[in-house]
């Protein structure tokens, strides 16, 4: 889609991070986004699970069209939530990005085998997260044809 079209767009998308400054930085990122995206925050693994099965607070929420995943949660681990979303038949078309510093072959290994849809690791600097941020919209938004709810 070209983002000079003038029909704007709302994108959900929830950030499975632990840290609030990567969380902050990521905000701060989209904010030049063409497109209106929505952003969604889970702070730990079991907040993540809630949300996308609608628990509790949650039943309101809703699905998003990508997750961006972190493996080192508190609560329940990021491999752990990325299997709660590909075993559930209604969440399981939802494309999962892991976001991770892990540069272990074992981690990526195991994120594919648990269908992981992509496996990037974190920007060390702003202008990193922003082409990082970028090729995500692009790729995701732009190019892909998602899955209706």
């Amino acid at each position: 889609m070209d983002s000079s079209n003038s029909e704007q767009l709302t994108f959900e998308i929830l950030l499975v991070e632990d840290n609030v400054t990567d969380v902050y930085l990521f905000r701060e990122a989209i904010k030049d986004n063409p497109w209106i995206t929505k952003l969604h925050v889970a702070n730990d693994g079991d907040d993540a699970i809630d949300f996308l099965q609608r628990n509790g607070s949650y039943a309101e929420m809703p699905r998003p069209d990508l997750v961006l995943l972190d493996l080192n949660l508190p609560g329940t681990h990021g491999r752990e939530v990325l299997k709660a979303i590909k075993d559930d038949d209604s969440l399981k078309r939802i494309p999962v990005v892991i976001l991770s510093s892990s540069q272990s072959d074992d981690d990526r290994l195991a994120c594919y085998n648990l269908h992981a849809n992509a496996f990037m690791t974190k920007a060390l600097d702003f202008d990193e997260l922003q082409n990082i941020v970028k090729a995500l919209r692009d790729y995701w938004f732009a190019n892909v044809k998602l899955p209706p709810h």
